[in-house]
């Protein structure tokens, strides 16, 4: 491990219903370098994105520790940037404004304002700087998403499944969009969707994770130079390992990848 931005150590998350407990998450363990693109994908209910949330300090850590830069993690973590399923825009402030938003309400607005029009360069978004979110398609709100939380200069960018109700052509183009930000800006992406050829295509290493109570299957590394080829013989050699892999993790639950 070179350096490690990222340490998630024996992270667990207990659920509370009245008189019933569900573990959701056990002995979760891994560790993310600085400047990889890591995925997590499992079945529905393993708890992905209960993990994602815990790493951005959204959701309690019943036991373990999770570290940014070797702290732990907290609220309001600006060092981490956060993308959810749903863009989750202000349908009442255009692009340029929802992606300003986070700057304006930190007070950091005046000293990066510059910033702003970068991303909005970056992830092709110029020329509709004054639209509301109601006037782009879903592809388009999902950059103007991304855009707002990278511009706060995050270390992390933790992406939860953001993708996945997108059609397939605008998905491969915002999947060369994220890469294309990683490559630029080295920063660090954590993501976590159900398309195995899309953790292929975008990751360092793919984290397979059991159904509950989520554990960490194995971690499989993808040496595969960029940009990737879907259907290249070493991406198909991978995604059959990789869909053998999925479905023993899985054990009796049907595994969820799209192809």
């Amino acid at each position: 491990m070179k350096n490690a931005i990222l340490e998630v150590e024996n992270v667990e998350r207990i659920y509370k219903d009245e008189d019933k407990e569900t573990l959701a998450l056990k002995n979760v363990n891994f560790k993310i370098e600085e400047g990889e693109f890591v995925s997590i994908i499992g079945a529905s209910g393993c708890g992905k994105t209960t993990l994602l949330r815990m790493i951005a300090g959204l959701d309690q850590i019943e036991k373990g520790n999770i570290r940014l830069r070797g702290e732990a993690v907290g609220k309001n973590n600006q060092q981490i940037g956060y993308v959810f399923q749903q863009g989750s825009l202000f349908e009442w402030l255009t692009v340029e404004q929802n992606i300003a938003y986070g700057l304006k309400a930190s007070g950091q607005y005046k000293q990066k304002n510059q910033l702003v029009k970068e991303y909005i360069t970056l992830t092709g978004l110029t020329g509709f700087e004054d639209v509301y979110p109601h006037q782009i398609s879903g592809g388009m709100a999902q950059r103007v998403a991304i855009a707002r939380a990278l511009v706060n200069s995050p270390d992390i960018l933790l992406l939860d499944e953001p993708m996945g109700a997108l059609d397939s052509f605008t998905r491969a183009n915002l999947q060369d969009k994220l890469l294309e930000i990683k490559h630029k800006n080295k920063i660090t992406m954590l993501l976590v969707t159900h398309d195995i050829d899309e953790a292929i295509y975008l990751s360092d290493k793919i984290i397979i994770m059991t159904p509950r109570p989520g554990k960490i299957s194995e971690i499989m590394n993808i040496k595969i130079a960029h940009p990737r080829n879907r259907s290249g013989s070493e991406f198909v050699t991978i995604r059959n390992k990789l869909m053998e892999k999925f479905a023993l993790a899985s054990e009796d639950a049907l595994p969820e990848y799209v192809i």
